[in-house]
């Protein structure tokens, strides 16, 4: 079971891959599978209801109808660990070339694991999580009326986690896809899957939220529910109250390895997407923008003269991307992608990775304290992939806090075109915002820099809060800073 550990801004939980027994424990945010429905005569029943009232559901109709089209996968593969794992010698050995496990390298153990998936197609052609099958060399597929066949992954994209396998057989029972866009939050949802195993368990929930950005998957809008789903239900589906698929269950929050409350599915369009592109080339291709971005918070929101802290704020832009091509600067706040809003940071990768290369995109920005409208063509994403001055003087003292200087030729050849000052003295506001010294200011506002006369003007007509954009190493950042 992979799992991945996240810092405590980023919700201090882990985004585990569910679905493999016998590897690594499990704990927080863990991937599953799962799926279910309920009938359309609970859902009319509930559509009757007063507010307040609470219909329970009947979704008996929808598991004896879809529940066939619902799959157990077991894999088998290897996987690569570390050579120091369960040595508690190997620290004190490593280097020497005669102790088994000291060289500190990695060496491949055998895997085996169990998820889940579904049927779209009457000729084989099967949706579960990419992460069900990573590494699979043998991938076996079990139906409800106990046949086995032996299965072919089409192809799998680990940037949504969606993969594509096909059995051969025949007029295969199949699920009915719905639009995820047409849900509620509130509304009753159903999974089916296998957890730990334990083929076409039944689980139901409410939909807790949509278009959930998590950490590391920024291209996925999942949709949150409080869906009972557990390691072996990745893959499943998520069907609503009229049995029709709206998702595909993939992770779950847990500090345990099971379920507490919080699971995540991939909306099936996404996976639709992902799928048509794997069935027709064999691979998916994800777009591009060529953009740093930060969320928008309500010091940035007033720095920048916003009436809402929402938005993608552009901290860095890609030097001959589509963005750079397009117009798109430092500073630039998007607001709405063709004509859909933009309330979080996350909102735009989740529409630009799935949008097709070569696409252009209306992009409504806001620059300086106005909004303009921007054309962007999209490019084709690569495998592996988001102050101000007082004087030169006491820093302690001002509004800002900080000592800038003017960079020396040295250091102009060296950071190019961004030019900036560079920050020698930090304290006040600016301290308590992270700014250090050696930082180089770019920005204020999504002004440009070059002079400390320039900074001091600008501070002078500036409300309570700046924006700055700092580069520290290679990374750019817009740092609100609340003025003293």
């Amino acid at each position: 079971m992979n799992t991945r550990k996240f810092s405590a801004t980023h919700l201090a939980v882990a985004l585990v891959a569910a679905g493999v027994f016998g590897v690594a424990g499990a704990t927080a945010f863990q991937r599953v599978s799962t799926t279910q429905a309920m009938p359309v005569s609970a859902a009319t029943a509930q559509a009757a209801a007063p507010v307040g009232a609470v219909t329970p559901p009947d979704f008996s109709q929808i598991t004896q109808r879809y529940g066939p089209a619902v799959v157990n996968i077991s894999v088998t593969g290897t996987t690569k660990v570390s050579d120091d794992d369960g040595d508690p010698f190997a620290q004190f050995f490593r280097g020497f070339p005669g102790y088994p496990g000291g060289g500190g390298g990695t060496h491949s153990v055998p895997m085996r694991g169990q998820g889940s998936g579904f049927i779209v197609s009457p000729d084989g052609i099967i949706l579960t999580n990419a992460h069900v099958v990573k590494d699979a060399k043998e991938v076996t597929v079990k139906l409800t009326d106990r046949r086995e066949f032996r299965a072919k992954v089409l192809g799998s994209d680990p940037q949504t986690d969606v993969a594509v396998i096909k059995i051969d057989a025949r007029n295969l029972p199949v699920v009915v896809v719905g639009n995820p866009n047409d849900l509620r939050v509130g509304e009753w949802v159903l999974a089916i899957g296998s957890p730990y195993g334990l083929e076409n368990t039944v689980t139901a929930g409410v939909v807790s939220a949509k278009g959930r950005s998590l950490p590391n998957d920024g291209s996925v809008p999942f949709i949150q529910t409080d869906v009972a789903v557990n390691p072996g239900n990745s893959g499943g589906p998520l069907f609503n109250s009229r049995g029709e698929v709206v998702g595909i269950n993939s992770q779950i929050y847990s500090q345990t390895g099971g379920y507490q409350g919080l699971s995540f599915a991939i909306p099936i369009d996404v996976a639709a997407k992902v799928k048509d592109q794997i069935v027709a080339h064999g691979e998916v291709h994800h777009a591009r923008l060529g953009v740093t971005i930060q969320e928008v918070n309500q010091a940035l929101a007033d720095s920048f003269k916003l009436d809402s802290p929402t938005g993608a704020l552009v901290a860095n832009v890609e030097k001959g991307s589509p963005a750079d091509k397009a117009g798109l600067k430092s500073g630039d706040i998007i607001r709405k992608i063709d004509g859909k809003p933009v309330v979080a940071s996350g909102d735009l990768p989740a529409v630009i990775s799935l949008a097709t290369p070569g696409q252009d995109v209306k992009l409504e920005v806001w620059r300086n304290g106005s909004p303009r409208d921007i054309v962007a063509k999209l490019g084709s994403a690569k495998a592996e992939a988001t102050a101000s001055a007082d004087t030169r003087g006491d820093a302690a003292h001002g509004r800002l806090g900080l000592a800038l200087r003017p960079l020396t030729p040295q250091e102009r050849m060296a950071v190019g075109d961004s030019g900036g000052l560079v920050v020698e003295q930090v304290g006040g506001p600016a301290e308590q915002a992270g700014i250090e010294p050696g930082d180089l200011l770019l920005s204020l506002n999504g002004v440009p820099v070059q002079s400390v006369d320039q900074v001091r003007s600008l501070i002078a007509k500036s409300g309570k809060n700046v924006a700055l954009l700092v580069q520290r190493g290679d990374a750019k950042i817009f740092v609100p800073v609340q003025l003293g």
